[in-house]
């Protein structure tokens, strides 16, 4: 798939890179702690992850891919709803081939990241899933890290780039600033907008929470189809993400977290106090690279609307042709680019 690159709509000369099919391959270049973070899979299978580590941070045992030298500058990789760790499977050996220590964690509620007390709600407002990244970091005993990510894992780069600067090396997110508050959602929106929010709706009854923990395969591979409505995924790249939803507080975190933004279910009240900073729209001021597909079928605002929430340098990039909502799955040569230029704004 080819990934032209428009920064502020200014188009940039040059050819994508053949690494797409090479990247797992060549990695043989150096790379024993590349090699041995990505499984090479035989022929006709999609490869894998392999080797995910798991450590405790926080309430969480958390289930993370560490690749690339463990000295170098750091790069943390966050997935969204409905996706897993598999989005960056071909941007951690770009990142690691330019020297990058990359940690891609499963966010609560996917592939072996657990809850470790059956007493924690099973919480999926935006500030408990940024404050489970900085209980990584520490954990890991991570100063510092350019925070990179799409969907949920945008939002929560750009919670982490506002409350913990000082954690934050710099900012790639896809759809750029995606902080909200169950205030701020409580406005309608035109008709038009409100219908790509259907899901939304949907599992703020019961009906749609006994739908989706009956369907969840089928139901996440239907928002892939319709938030990338022109990547031509197979039914094995599909089901390689489909196991990391078989967590057993997938489906009550992904519900919680939808009710959460319309005011319908409540966060704990630990996190009250990040939750009206986060309502207040802080900018961000580290430097920043906002990035959106040309057909992204998913929910998300223009470029135009979110700029100026960012005070830092900052560049936004647009990538096509045909690339929807998982970007950096989609257009991983572009993804990678942008979190290997971020920190030379």
């Amino acid at each position: 798939m080819s990934e032209p690159v428009n920064v502020q709509r200014r188009r940039l000369l040059g050819t994508t890179s053949s690494l797409a099919g090479a990247s797992l391959l060549g990695l043989a270049l150096g790379g024993n702690a590349i090699a041995k973070s990505v499984a090479q899979a035989p022929q006709g299978l999609v490869p894998t992850f392999n080797n995910i580590r798991q450590i405790r941070a926080g309430t969480l045992d958390v289930g993370y891919v560490d690749a690339g030298p463990a000295d170098g500058p750091v790069a943390i990789l966050l997935h969204g709803w409905p996706y897993d760790i598999h989005s960056f499977i071909d941007v951690v050996p770009r990142l690691t081939a330019a020297g990058y220590r990359v940690i891609v964690p499963h966010l609560r509620g996917y592939g072996t990241t657990r809850i470790v007390s059956p007493d924690t709600p099973r919480n999926g407002e935006q500030a408990v899933v940024a404050v489970d990244m900085i209980a990584l970091m520490d954990a890991l005993k991570i100063r510092k890290a350019v925070v990179a990510g799409f969907d949920w894992g945008a939002r929560t780069a750009c919670i982490m780039a506002a409350l913990w600067p000082e954690r934050c090396e710099a900012l790639v997110s896809v759809s750029g600033y995606l902080i909200g508050s169950q205030e701020g959602n409580r406005k309608p929106l035109p008709p038009q907008a409100e219908l790509q929010w259907w899901y939304q709706f949907y599992f703020a009854t019961e009906r749609g929470a006994a739908g989706y923990a009956a369907n969840v395969d089928s139901f996440n591979k239907l928002i892939w189809q319709l938030a990338s409505p022109q990547w031509r995924f197979d039914d094995a790249t599909f089901a390689r993400s489909a196991r990391a939803f078989n967590n057993p507080d997938h489906v009550e975190i992904v519900v919680h977290n939808y009710r959460w933004r319309l005011g319908l279910a409540q966060g704990e009240a630990q996190y009250d106090a990040l939750e009206t900073r986060l309502a207040q729209l802080p900018k961000i001021g580290i430097p920043s690279i906002t990035m959106e597909g040309d057909a992204n079928g998913a929910p998300h605002p223009p470029p135009a609307a979110y700029a100026g929430q960012f005070t830092g340098k900052y560049q936004h990039i647009d990538v096509g042709t045909g690339i929807g909502h998982n970007l950096p799955q989609e257009a991983p040569k572009a993804f990678a680019d942008a979190v290997l230029r971020v920190t030379r704004l």
